[in-house]
């Protein structure tokens, strides 16, 4: 994959990997555009990096992700790289019932529903445009997975499952499908649970895993692991 002179959308690119990301995508003189539901973040990402072009955006909600198509068609024709980077991660205890599991965001909606939605709204966008690319971060999760979050690690499994597919659909478009499957990385991921659990394994810095991805997406690794995610 050539990796500068892309247009690219990264969802949920305003902290994380999604932020570290755009920060590696831009310094290597890509044109990036990053969306997120939380303003304050995305401005804080664009004060830092005034080239970075934001969008507000739920991309759980199907009208939002309508209007995210639309406003990038209209202002960036050239875009030819999706990220499907957006996710969340809740401790869910079955024991209770229906409490944990409706007690907040709906994971589905936004770690394999989102993306399989914004992939098949973009390929139009997408076809025939040189270096065409789809990327989906899943999560070592789904090959290890943890009791403690078992939706999580059941949308990253079938995301997964997805992206193996979709990449064997589009083999004859041109159209690049990439899988990148983080390990622990330091982030806004679930961080109350991870506390409670008391995490006491090495988190990955999100600049340095970035980095990673980036080598990886240039190498045409189409599953790029790194650190305990490789074994």
């Amino acid at each position: 994959m050539k990796i500068d002179g892309n247009t690219i959308l990264i969802t949920g690119g305003s902290t994380g990997i999604g932020y570290a990301m755009a920060e590696e995508l831009l310094a290597l003189g890509n044109e990036v555009i990053i969306c997120g539901r939380r303003v304050q973040k995305l401005k804080e990402a664009q004060d830092k990096h005034p080239n970075l072009h934001i969008f507000t955006c739920d991309v759980a909600d199907s009208n939002e992700r309508k209007r995210l198509l639309d406003w990038v068609i209209q202002k960036f024709p050239s875009l030819n790289i999706l990220i499907n980077n957006a996710g969340i991660q809740r401790d869910v205890d079955f024991k209770k019932g229906m409490e944990d599991l409706i007690s907040g965001q709906n994971e589905i909606s936004i770690n394999l529903e989102a993306p399989i939605y914004l992939t098949a709204m973009f390929i139009k966008q997408l076809e025939n445009k040189e270096n065409a690319t789809i990327v989906n971060v899943s999560s070592g999760l789904a090959f290890w997975p943890m009791p403690q979050v078992p939706i999580y690690c059941a949308t990253k499994v079938a995301l997964h499952t997805y992206t193996m597919l979709l990449r064997q659909q589009l083999l004859e478009t041109g159209i690049k499908v990439f899988e990148v499957i983080p390990p622990a990385v330091e982030s806004e991921l679930n961080i109350e649970g991870r506390k409670n659990r008391g995490l006491n394994i090495k988190l990955v810095s999100s600049a340095e895993f970035a980095g990673a991805v980036i080598k990886g997406l240039e190498k045409d690794e189409f599953e790029i692991k790194y650190g305990i995610s490789q074994r």
